[in-house]
């Protein structure tokens, strides 16, 4: 079982200015992904966020709790990473079929046609009911794969 170093940091409690980034909650979301991408690049995981007391002094004899905001983050030990390596399986035993296939029962079974199409459905195949590609022609029609293989169809059997 892997064992894990933990970090715990104070979360930011101002927002980064960045180039291109307005507002208080995108210069807070702006800086806690810094302070993430930062710790990400040393091997440092993001675990959670905590809210936490302290007990802090206020005045000369009196405390105070306050709220505290931490992220909290891991990653592997030195020592145990080697430990994290895949696990080698043992090799398969021998074991004997109690079938033996003819070479007829092996040979790939022959391809089959495909089915027909039917032109003036376009449920028949939906492959070819693609319209998200849908742009104006010259002419103000919609331009549509299906259509345009369904003509094309056409066009090549009465070559024929």
């Amino acid at each position: 079982m892997p064992r894990y170093e933990y970090k715990v940091v104070p979360a930011p409690s101002r927002g980064l200015k960045g180039k291109g980034i307005k507002g208080a909650e995108a210069r807070f979301s702006h800086a806690l992904q810094e302070l993430m991408n930062g710790l990400a690049g040393y091997g440092w995981e993001y675990q959670r966020a905590e809210t936490l007391p302290s007990l802090e002094r206020s005045g000369f004899a009196s405390t105070t709790t306050e709220w505290r905001n931490v992220l909290i983050f891991r990653r592997p030990r030195k020592s145990d990473t080697e430990d994290l390596g895949p696990e080698l399986l043992p090799p398969p035993e021998d074991v004997e079929m109690e079938e033996e296939f003819t070479p007829e029962q092996e040979a790939a079974p022959e391809e089959a046609e495909p089915p027909a199409i039917d032109e003036d459905d376009p449920e028949a195949d939906p492959s070819l009911q693609d319209e998200t590609e849908a742009e104006d022609t010259t002419d103000g029609q919609a331009y549509s794969p299906l259509r345009t293989f369904l003509e094309t169809r056409k066009a090549s059997e009465k070559k024929k």
